[in-house]
């Protein structure tokens, strides 16, 4: 029969409460081998309100918790045929609590008995479910753990945006453009926890306050916050940096040594310039983030470390892997999260805040009056592209500053005008002004990527860092 308009109305009208009921409930991840136990889930649990997405594997559910957020997880003991004993599912809610202890996880077994319960409540699990199932336990079982989980989510998000507002120590982060909103949503979501963070951006962006923000919310933010620039660390001191030594471990060890990630402990490591660890070096950073287990250089003794890892690069990791010269078991491990801040050309919007904001800061230490800028400089700024990103636009201020001689920032003090000067012949620059052009030039042309832009210099990539530092990009 034909349906009339006043019952596609209430169709429509059902289909939207059904829309506005599901949305409010909860996001459900199910983990079964068994594609009928998994269909029967979603059979009860989306009626219900409930957002459902399946994993047949353990390795399909490392997938989704990587790529989504959930409200709770449902998962089986049990993925390999004939098997009963439960160690998959064990060790699969092992790796859940280490990644988010606040996710609520249920796990369930055909095979059930009071052995496996217990130790899956040892091992975190929130609740225990036996197969077949009686359906109202396990929609009150969902409800409460999800309604809990979103109660507790709000707390953390309300204390994680206070401590954006007010945590003393932490640097000033500025960032009101549209493009960094991702930023902020996930530092906010991601920093009270323990999960591994890594952060992609060009050279200059500001990854290392993202870093030091992230540990600012997090419960560790008490304890030390240790960086290492890895890339500048040469490899045959790269284990002892790292690891420490013991007396007499090699010729120049004349005492025994703390590590940077012994000094980290119960901290944060920030580990900047991550794609530059020397392939040989790095299974022995996987087995740290693997076991938390490690050895000073020349020592037999095994320590261990709970350290939240939080890496940086402005490589691209998954061309080092597929080369060879970055483990891809490594990144899995370092990226749990990972964070990509935009480069300053694509966050026009910050400028004039972050312009003033170091404007501020550098004419109170050099104690020079200066009220802001005159017509044309921030139009200036705004026009430039910016191929040191904001570590430039810092030392452009800085520079700004200390040239000014009216009381505001005018367009000749903040020297921008990286092209040669009409009129002006090439032989009557200096070697430093024409290096410093050529600099900016293969930056700008490599948007930022110092590798391709040491590369098209003939250069290593500590030399052209040290050129960067030199020109302030």
């Amino acid at each position: 029969m034909p349906r009339t308009q006043a019952q596609g109305n209430q169709e429509a009208s059902r289909d939207s409460a059904t829309d506005a009921r599901r949305q409010s409930v909860g996001r459900i991840l199910a983990a079964d081998d068994q594609p009928h136990i998994l269909e029967a889930i979603e059979l009860l649990l989306r009626p219900e309100g409930f957002e459902v997405d399946t994993a047949k594997s353990p390795t399909a559910v490392r997938e989704s918790l990587a790529n989504e957020f959930y409200d709770s997880v449902l998962i089986d003991l049990n993925y390999t045929r004939d098997t009963t004993s439960g160690q998959e599912g064990l060790d699969l809610l092992s790796e859940i609590v280490a990644f988010d202890s606040n996710l609520p996880v249920i796990v369930m077994t055909a095979w059930g008995n009071v052995q496996l319960a217990v130790e899956a409540m040892r091992r975190g699990a929130r609740d225990f479910i036996q197969k077949p199932w009686e359906n109202e336990r396990l929609l009150a079982i969902m409800r409460t753990q999800v309604e809990l989980h979103r109660l507790l989510q709000h707390a953390q998000r309300l204390e994680a945006e206070t401590k954006l507002l007010r945590a003393e120590g932490r640097p000033e982060f500025i960032a009101a453009a549209p493009s960094m909103q991702p930023v902020l949503q996930t530092i906010a979501r991601i920093g009270p926890s323990d999960a591994n963070v890594l952060i992609t951006g060009e050279h200059g962006t500001g990854k290392e306050v993202v870093a030091q923000t992230l540990h600012a919310l997090s419960s560790r933010a008490s304890m030390p916050l240790v960086a290492v620039n890895t890339g500048a660390l040469p490899e045959g001191t790269f284990e002892s940096e790292l690891f420490g030594h013991v007396k007499g471990a090699f010729t120049d060890a004349r005492t025994d040594r703390i590590g940077r990630f012994e000094l980290a402990d119960n901290g944060t490591i920030f580990l900047d310039e991550i794609g530059n660890i020397p392939i040989r070096q790095q299974a022995r950073l996987l087995r740290v983030l693997e076991t938390g287990e490690m050895e000073r250089v020349g020592s037999s003794r095994t320590k261990r470390v709970n350290v939240r890892v939080i890496s940086a690069t402005n490589s691209d990791l998954q061309g080092a892997i597929r080369v060879g010269t970055f483990r891809e078991d490594l990144l899995f491990r370092l990226n749990t999260v990972e964070i990509h801040v935009p480069a300053l050309r694509q966050r026009r919007e910050d400028i004039p805040a972050l312009a003033t904001y170091f404007l501020r800061r550098y004419a109170t230490r050099y104690r020079i009056d200066v009220s802001g800028f005159a017509p044309g400089a921030l139009q200036a700024m705004m026009q430039y592209m910016w191929p040191g990103n904001v570590r430039e636009l810092e030392h452009t201020l800085e520079r700004a500053v200390l040239m000014c001689r009216s009381g505001e920032i005018h367009v000749s003090d903040l020297g921008l005008n990286v092209q040669r000067p009409q009129g002006q012949n090439l032989e009557e620059l200096s070697i430093e002004e024409v290096e410093g052009i050529l600099v900016r030039k293969a930056l700008q042309r490599f948007h930022g990527n110092v590798s391709q832009a040491a590369e098209a210099l003939g250069l290593s990539r500590g030399a052209l860092y040290r050129r960067m530092e030199r020109y302030g990009l």
